[in-house]
């Protein structure tokens, strides 16, 4: 217990002074977030320094490796998918700034990259025997077998698209992420799944709320690309590893509505010209209805524990 506290101290607090080293080099770069014309909202915060989200995964990776969590493999490998995904938000953040737009990889370039990572991260359970999963709000579980591969690889992709569309307003994702993290270092540690995969959400959770203390509204660092693919990488593999893949969308339920908001509008705009909702991810259109940032984003935090206790109601 004691060793968790302080890995939480500990991360959140070299999250914290990352960010503050961070955001004055992010400036003098111009290492600025170009802002969509479409999100009328947000055009005061155009040039806002971005790929905020190398602090976080720094400090949580780093914390992991100073409290020896790395002695677990499975660790050690979900914080390597989890930087893998980073990287390539960091290269698209990247082409951004350089190019001074909003357009950094082509579609396909990421989509491809995600996918490949996403089958390795499926063989790795595979091959490892990393198979059996829980049935949230129960105590069933099953083996899925070779099933394993696609089942593990579409949860990575899911979840790193769905993370990087919730990444929409100042504080929401990485306060959703923090519960998210806090849920599956409690159902790990309760499932005794492989308490170094507990250690990590800790890491994480502890990161996420250093960097929240420069993200809240009104925000002084994105976490760009950057950041929200590499938790969504993070996200995912510690769901998989931990032999709780399908908590994944019971948790990130938050996470799930932007990616179903975003297919339905689509679908339904390409069939009828009009629009369920005034504006996606669903998060927008809250946005649209005049309701502020920290209340969206207190909302979908709110939920976000909510869906973790009832997971651990049912886990205990």
């Amino acid at each position: 217990m004691k060793s968790g506290i302080l890995l939480v101290l500990f991360s959140g607090a070299l999250a914290a002074l990352l960010c503050a080293l961070l955001i004055p080099l992010l400036k003098r770069l111009r290492a600025g977030q170009y802002i969509l014309g479409y999100v009328k909202e947000h055009e005061a915060k155009s040039g806002t320094p971005t790929m905020g989200g190398l602090a976080f995964v720094a400090a949580a990776a780093a914390a992991a490796a100073v409290f020896g969590l790395y002695a677990d493999r499975h660790t050690l490998v979900a914080v390597t998918f989890g930087l893998a995904y980073t990287a390539v938000g960091f290269l698209d953040d990247f082409l951004k700034i350089r190019g001074r737009h909003n357009l950094g990889l082509h579609a396909w370039q990421k989509i491809v990259f995600q996918i490949v990572v996403a089958v390795f991260a499926g063989l790795y359970c595979y091959q490892n025997e990393l198979t059996v999963f829980s049935l949230p709000l129960s105590k069933i579980s099953f083996d899925a077998g070779i099933w394993t591969i696609p089942l593990v690889a579409f949860a990575f992709v899911a979840a790193t698209n769905c993370v990087n569309l919730t990444d929409g307003l100042d504080g929401l994702a990485a306060s959703v992420g923090f519960w998210y993290f806090a849920a599956f270092a409690a159902l790990i540690f309760l499932a005794g799944a492989g308490t170094p995969l507990a250690g990590l959400c800790l890491a994480l959770c502890g990161a996420l709320a250093g960097y929240l203390l420069f993200n809240t509204d009104r925000a002084s660092v994105f976490m760009g690309d950057t950041g929200s693919l590499g938790m969504g990488g993070f996200a995912a593999a510690v769901a998989a590893f931990s032999g709780n893949l399908l908590f994944l969308p019971v948790v990130g339920v938050m996470y799930v509505c932007s990616g179903i908001s975003v297919i339905l509008q689509v679908i339904y705009y390409k069939r009828t010209k009009k629009r369920i909702f005034l504006m996606a991810p669903l998060h927008h259109h809250f946005q649209q209805k005049g309701y502020a940032e920290s209340k969206i984003a207190y909302a979908y935090s709110f939920v976000t524990a909510a869906a973790g206790l009832c997971c651990l109601f049912f886990a205990i």
